[in-house]
């Protein structure tokens, strides 16, 4: 079953730039706008979205992400509100949606009622950035029959026996850190990304995308130099806060045109 992330990625390869993956928060700063900004976000410039449901301890977040979060949550954020944000983008954007989740809602939800119902819904698989494959046989099962991708996160300190468990249980893409620690913007990256990044590719990594303090058009273009795509989480967040979504499109635009490579 052909994965439609690695098939998003592949198309902007083809159109010789990087893929640009946005990350938003569902149910921020409300549920019917978080559905619009996913939207904006697709329509201006974004190959795949990365929308992530609010969790109560999200260990990997960075403070904007984290205020965003708990602002969908004391505004009645649930579970179930993740599959209808995810039918109605779909619905309305080719862009394929992968769910950023904490394995906990999984579990508690049903791993196999929770496939069903995001493949359902149209989307296309998930980020699971707490899980490791050696724990997540039952999403690999899951995930195998219904062909939606599943992202494994690699870190720089990730062994080699671990990074080649990695790249053979990733579909769409390896979710490659550029640091240890929480998302948020920095000023600079890690050349951390740049070793993980062909550690993976000597491991047989076919599509590899670098996340975690990404946040301006120029870090955008460093990172697709060696990777497959960028991936921006902390700025869109923060440009939908600060500025709605005339903000937000405005700052994905930007974004998206650091994907261009430069012609060789």
């Amino acid at each position: 079953m052909t994965s439609r992330v690695a098939a998003a990625i592949d198309a902007a390869r083809a159109a010789g730039r990087g893929a640009f993956v946005g990350y938003l928060p569902l149910g921020f700063p409300d549920l019917e706008t978080s559905i619009e900004a996913a939207v904006a976000l697709a329509d201006s410039g974004a190959d795949v979205l990365e929308l992530g449901p609010p969790y109560s301890d999200p260990v990997m977040d960075g403070t904007v992400i984290q205020e965003a979060t708990q602002t969908a949550l004391a505004g009645g954020f649930r579970l179930r509100d993740t599959f209808t944000a995810v039918r109605e983008i779909t619905r309305r954007v080719d862009v394929p949606v992968l769910v950023m989740t904490y394995w906990n809602p999984v579990l508690q939800y049903g791993v196999d009622r929770y496939a069903d119902d995001l493949l359902a819904a149209g989307g296309a698989g998930l980020i699971t950035p707490d899980i490791t494959p050696e724990a997540a046989g039952e999403w690999i099962a899951a995930s195998t029959r219904t062909g939606l991708d599943r992202v494994f996160l690699a870190a720089p300190t990730s062994t080699d026996d671990r990074l080649d468990l990695i790249v053979e249980h990733s579909t769409g893409f390896v979710y490659t850190v550029s640091t240890m620690g929480i998302t948020g913007e920095r000023a600079q990256l890690d050349a951390a990304a740049r070793t993980l990044v062909t550690r993976l590719r000597a491991r047989g990594a076919q599509h590899a995308c670098v996340g975690i303090g990404i946040s301006t058009a120029e870090q955008v273009g460093g990172v697709v130099d060696y990777a497959d795509g960028a991936i921006v989480g902390t700025a869109l967040v923060r440009a939908l806060r600060d500025g709605g979504l005339d903000g937000l499109r405005a700052t994905a635009a930007t974004l998206a045109a650091g994907t261009v490579r430069p012609a060789v």
